[in-house]
C-alpha cells in the first residue's frame, strides 16, 4: 500500500481525534471545551473537518480514509451508539467505501452484548445485499452465537437450517458451527439429535474438538446418561483429542451430584495421569458430593488439600461447605468455616450469611444468629431479600412475629421486595403465636403487593385456621385452592385431616387420607399424617383395631413409625386396654416386622424407644437387629482388634 503524504496524514489524525473528543456527536458545529487542572476552559477546538468524508486517493482496493470509518464503526459499536453506527454504514455506502467482514463481526458482538439478536440477524442478511460484503462462516458463527447466548435456541436452529440449506449464502459450517448447534440442541434437551449431529461432523470434513466433546458430555449428564458421557471421554482420547479440565469437570460434577464419589475420585486420578491439573471447579464438585453424602470431615480435609495444592478456594467453595454443615444441623461449625474464610482474606457474601442465619435459627441458636446478623451489617454486607427472609423466619421460629414484622418494614423501606417465603414465614409466626387476625392481614398484604399465594402459603393458612378451630374457613380456602388449580401438598392434606379429626369428623379425614394415597409421591401421606389418624382412632373407644389398620398401611407404604407413633400406642395400651398392657410385646413385634422389610433404621428407632421406656426387647429380637445392622466381616474385625489390644 503506498504511503500517503505527511500533511494529509496529519489532517486525518487531527480530524479523527476531534471526532473522538466529540463522542461522535452529530452536532459538529458546537465548540468543544477542554479543561486544564485549573478548570479554566481553553480555546474551542475547530469543528470536524469535512475532509474526513471526502473521497480520497485509492490505495489498491481501499481508499484513503477507509481506516477512519473502520475506527468509527468500532467506537460506535463499543459505546452501543447504534443510530450513529447506521449513519456511518450508509455514509460508507454512498461513498462506495470498501466493507470488510471484520467490522461486521464487531457489530454483531455489540448487538449481542446489548441483547439485540434480531438486529444482528437483520444486519447479517443486509451484509451482502446492501453493503456488498462477502459473507463467510465467521459472520455466520458470530450471529449464531449471539442468538444462542440470548437463550433463543429454537431460533438459532432455524437460522442454522436456513443458511446452510440456501445456495445463495454458500456457507459451509466448520467445527465452531457444529459446537454451537450441539450446544443449542443440548439446551433444548434434544440430546439424541445432538449425538446425531456429532456423528455427522467427520462427514462434513470437520473434526470435533475438546469443546464439542465437553458440550455433548454435559448434555448427556443433564439427561442422567452419565455412562454414555464417560464412554465419550474414552472415545475422545482414542481419537487423539486430549481432554482438558473442562471435560473432566463435567463428568466429575455429574458423578458427585449422583453420589458416585468412587468413580469421581478415579476420574481425578485420570486427570493427573493426562497432565490435567484439577482446578477450583473440580474441587468444588468433589466438596459438593461429599457434603451431599454428609461426609463433612472429609470435605474439610479436601479444602485443606486444595489450599496445599495452591488452588485457591472461592466463594462457591466456602458456600458449598458452609451449606453442607447447615444441612447436617451443624450451623455453628459452618460459622467457624466463615471465620476461616475471612482469615484468608475473603468476605462472606449474602448467600453464605442467609444460609448460616437460617440454620442457626432452625437449631434454636437465637443469640448466635442475631450476633452473626449484626456482624454482617457492621462489615458492610448489605442484606438482600434472601437474608431478610432468613431473619424474619428465624424471629418467627423464636416466637417473635412482632419483631419480624418490624424487620419486614425495614426491608421494604430499603427497597427489597418480600417474596412468598417471607410472607409465609410471617403468617406461620403469627398463627403459632395465636394471633390469627394478624396472620390473615399478612395474607391480604401479599395480595395487595401482587405476591402470588403459592401452595406453601395456602398450606400455612389452612393449617393455622384448622388449629384455631376455624374448620369452615379452612374448607373455603381448600376449595379456593382446588378452583385455582393450585397443587395440594402433604401439609395441606394433613392440616385438613387434622382439622376434621379435631372436629370429631374422623371419617371425613379418612376420605381425604385415601385421596392422598392416590396422589403423586410429593402428596403421599408422611409420618405426621399417619400419626394424626392413628391418634384420632386411639382416642375413640374400641377403635384401636382401626388404628392398627392405619399402621399396617403405613408399613406397606414404606413409611417408618417414629417416637410419636410409639407413644400414641403405648398410652392407648396402658390406659384403654383391659387389662392394661405395657406395650413391650407390641413394640417388639413392630421391630421384627420392620427388620423383615429391611427397614433397619426404623427398627433401631423403635429399639431406642423401648430402651428409654425400660421395655427390653426379646433376646431373639436383639439378635435379628444386630445381624441386620452389622456386617459380619466388620464385626469379626472389630472383635479381633479389641482382643489384640487386650492381649497387649
Amino acid at each position: 500500500m503506498p504511503k500517503c503524504s505527511t500533511s494529509h496524514t496529519k489532517l486525518l489524525a487531527h480530524s479523527l481525534r476531534t471526532h473522538l473528543h466529540l463522542g461522535f456527536s452529530q452536532t459538529q458545529t458546537l465548540p468543544y471545551y477542554s479543561y486544564s487542572s485549573s478548570n479554566q476552559p481553553h480555546e474551542p477546538l475547530p469543528p470536524v473537518s469535512a475532509e474526513i468524508f471526502k473521497p480520497g486517493t485509492k490505495m489498491g482496493s481501499y481508499k484513503l480514509g477507509d481506516l477512519t470509518f473502520y475506527s468509527l464503526i468500532e467506537n460506535y459499536a463499543t459505546s452501543f451508539d447504534f443510530g450513529s453506527l447506521e449513519e456511518v454504514l450508509y455514509q460508507m455506502k454512498r461513498e462506495r467505501r470498501v466493507f470488510i467482514e471484520k467490522n461486521f463481526i464487531v457489530m454483531f458482538k455489540a448487538y449481542g452484548k446489548a441483547h439485540l439478536p434480531e438486529k444482528a440477524l437483520d444486519l447479517f442478511h443486509r451484509m451482502g445485499s446492501d453493503f456488498q460484503c462477502r459473507l463467510t462462516v465467521k459472520s455466520f458463527n458470530s450471529v449464531l452465537n449471539v442468538i444462542i447466548q440470548e437463550g433463543l435456541f429454537n431460533r438459532a436452529l432455524e437460522f442454522y437450517s436456513h443458511v446452510t440449506a440456501s445456495k445463495s449464502f454458500n456457507i459451509h459450517p466448520n467445527s465452531l458451527t457444529f459446537n454451537l448447534v450441539i450446544k443449542a440442541l443440548c439446551k433444548l434437551g434434544l440430546v439424541d439429535q445432538a449425538v446425531e449431529v456429532f456423528r455427522g461432523i467427520p462427514l462434513r470434513n470437520c473434526a470435533p474438538d475438546t469443546y464439542t466433546y465437553s458440550t455433548l458430555m454435559h448434555g448427556l449428564c443433564k439427561e442422567g446418561r452419565i455412562d454414555e458421557a464417560v464412554s465419550l471421554l474414552d472415545e475422545m482420547q482414542i481419537e487423539g483429542t486430549f481432554p482438558n479440565p473442562v471435560a473432566f469437570n463435567v463428568l466429575i460434577s455429574a458423578l458427585c451430584k449422583k453420589g458416585d464419589l468412587v468413580r469421581a475420585a478415579k476420574l481425578v486420578d485420570n486427570m493427573f495421569l493426562k497432565g490435567c491439573v484439577p482446578n477450583e471447579v473440580t474441587y468444588n464438585s468433589l466438596l459438593h458430593g461429599l457434603c451431599l453424602k454428609g461426609k463433612l470431615d472429609k470435605a474439610v480435609s479436601l479444602l485443606n488439600q486444595m489450599v496445599l495444592k495452591k488452588c485457591m478456594p472461592n466463594d462457591v467453595t466456602y458456600g458449598t461447605l458452609i451449606n453442607g454443615f447447615v444441612k447436617q444441623g451443624r450451623a455453628s461449625d459452618g460459622a467457624r468455616v466463615l471465620i476461616s474464610l475471612e482469615e484468608r482474606g475473603h468476605r462472606g457474601n449474602k448467600y453464605i450469611y442467609s444460609s448460616l442465619i437460617s440454620g442457626l435459627f432452625k437449631e434454636g441458636k437465637f443469640k448466635h444468629a442475631m450476633k452473626l446478623w449484626n456482624e454482617m451489617v457492621e462489615k458492610g454486607c448489605e442484606p438482600n431479600t434472601v437474608v431478610y427472609s432468613a431473619l424474619i423466619d428465624g424471629l418467627c421460629r423464636e416466637g417473635k412475629p412482632d419483631e419480624a414484622r418490624e424487620v419486614l418494614f425495614d426491608m421494604k423501606n430499603k427497597g427489597y421486595l418480600p417474596n412468598s417465603f417471607t410472607y409465609s414465614s410471617l403468617m406461620r409466626g403469627f398463627f403459632e403465636a395465636g394471633n390469627s387476625h394478624e396472620a390473615l392481614l399478612v395474607w391480604k398484604e401479599m395480595a395487595n403487593n401482587n405476591c402470588n399465594h403459592n401452595e406453601v402459603c395456602y398450606s400455612i393458612l389452612i393449617n393455622g385456621l384448622c388449629k384455631d378451630g376455624k374448620l369452615t374457613e379452612a374448607l373455603m380456602v381448600w376449595k379456593q385452592m382446588l378452583s385455582r388449580g393450585i397443587k395440594l401438598d402433604v401439609v395441606a392434606y394433613s392440616s385438613m385431616i387434622h382439622g376434621f379429626c379435631n372436629a370429631h369428623l374422623v371419617e371425613q379425614g379418612l376420605k381425604l387420607f385415601h385421596q392422598m394415597l392416590c396422589q403423586e409421591p410429593e402428596s403421599q401421606p408422611d409420618v405426621i399424617t399417619y400419626n394424626i389418624l392413628i391418634n384420632a382412632f386411639c382416642m375413640q373407644k374400641n377403635s384401636i383395631s382401626r388404628a392398627i389398620e392405619i399402621l399396617n398401611i403405613m408399613l406397606d407404604q414404606g413409611c417408618d413409625p417414629d417416637f410419636i407413633t410409639c407413644d400414641i400406642f403405648l398410652k392407648t395400651l396402658r390406659e384403654n386396654m383391659n387389662p392394661p398392657q405395657d406395650g413391650r410385646e407390641f413394640l417388639d413385634e413392630l421391630v421384627v416386622r420392620l427388620v423383615k422389610r429391611q427397614k433397619t433404621v426404623g427398627a433401631s428407632k423403635i429399639i431406642e424407644v423401648m430402651l428409654h421406656k425400660f421395655l427390653l426387647p426379646k433376646a431373639s429380637t436383639w439378635a435379628i437387629v444386630v445381624q441386620q445392622l452389622c456386617k459380619p466381616k466388620k464385626v469379626r474385625e472389630a472383635i479381633s482388634e479389641c482382643w489384640s489390644r487386650l492381649c497387649c
